[in-house]
């Protein structure tokens, strides 16, 4: 599982992730980020943003943590860090689709909806339940006080450099759709082209826009951010792989016939058992829907089906060793166990109705 992660997700996954990321902490300004996501932002603008970044960023758990990170630290609230952490991987357009088609409508339906409400509500709970001690930071850090200087680019100038790294990362790690589904088969036809094309443009912005400094700085906080992530999820992906297996496979210490058989019907238990097992995998994108398909046709209820759905893309044990790092063991706890609960109850309520 080690090596499929590396090959699969390093290179065109986290790379990526690592340069927007350092690039957000260089080239986005500190006060910017605290005037539309800081303590004194609008929050309805705030968290409308955050939620529904999944919709742009097709990323996995692990993906997401550079840039959750990146805003994190520039001054970004918990709140809406944390909404921006889930949303990420959770409202997937194109898995939110596949979910449709290969799981049915209904489940589909039921992730879409679930996953934004998730996300907003999960944000505002953190910054609800961590409020004086985010309150604390700000003042600590002086981020509810820094004045707004401006950029040294136009705000049309970083939207297009950003979009076209978030755009590189989209196309390079473009999936083949496990359906026939014409535009998303169009696209992963060409999707190296499309990839290459946006890497061109971005260096060419970077080498246009940008000073031989600045590119120092934002390799170098680049680099930071790899050392800060990569020994991390490596170690949690081989301690899930060696416990759970690579996914689909029967190769882990706890077989997935025992899984399987504890998420049959729709007690409390078995949408409990759901939504712990999906926080602790890792699945890369789109690989939680034939993992799922399997399940079912092994027995699973839809109501797990649904739990897992919810928790198992925003979750997994390498995720979850860098978000204690990020922001703390208490935070970080905090925010797994409302994931893992509202997606236990969210199951248990889909099951039954």
């Amino acid at each position: 599982m080690l090596q499929d992660y590396a090959r699969a997700h390093i290179l065109f996954c986290l790379v990526p992730a690592f340069f927007i990321a350092g690039a957000i902490s260089i080239f986005i300004s500190k006060e910017t980020v605290i005037k539309y996501f800081g303590p004194k932002a609008n929050k309805v603008l705030a968290y409308s943003v955050a939620s529904i970044s999944g919709t742009i960023l097709a990323v996995c758990s692990c993906t997401v943590l550079p840039m959750f990170m990146g805003i994190y630290y520039a001054g970004a609230g918990l709140g809406v860090a944390t909404t921006f952490l889930y949303s990420g991987p959770a409202i997937n357009v194109l898995a939110i689709i596949m979910t449709g088609r290969v799981l049915g409508l209904e489940l589909g339906a039921a992730r879409a909806i679930g996953a934004v409400v998730f996300s907003v509500i999960i944000g505002l709970l953190m910054a609800l339940i961590f409020l004086k001690s985010e309150q604390q930071r700000a003042e600590a850090a002086g981020l509810a006080e820094l004045p707004t200087e401006p950029s040294r680019r136009s705000l049309g100038q970083n939207i297009l450099y950003f979009a076209c790294m978030i755009l590189f990362l989209i196309f390079a790690n473009w999936g083949k759709p496990k359906e026939p589904i014409g535009f998303f088969n169009t696209v992963f036809s060409i999707k190296w082209i499309l990839a290459g094309a946006f890497l061109l443009a971005t260096l060419a912005l970077v080498f246009r826009w940008f000073s031989g400094e600045e590119r120092k700085e934002w390799v170098l906080a680049t680099w930071t951010f790899a050392k800060q992530i990569l020994p991390l999820l490596l170690g949690g992906v081989f301690v899930a792989g060696f416990l759970l297996g690579r996914p689909g496979l029967n190769a882990g210490v706890i077989p997935n016939s025992i899984i399987a058989n504890l998420v049959g019907g729709n007690s409390l238990f078995a949408n409990l058992f759901a939504a712990v097992s999906g926080a602790l995998m890792y699945f890369a994108t789109l690989t939680e829907i034939p993992i799922l398909q399997g399940l079912l046709g092994s027995g699973m209820g839809k109501g797990p089906a649904l739990a897992l759905l919810l928790s198992g893309p925003a979750l997994s044990l390498p995720s979850m060793i860098v978000i204690i790092r990020t922001i703390g063991f208490k935070k970080a706890l905090t925010y797994i166990l409302l994931v893992v609960m509202l997606s236990t109850i969210v199951g248990l309520l889909y099951g039954t109705f």
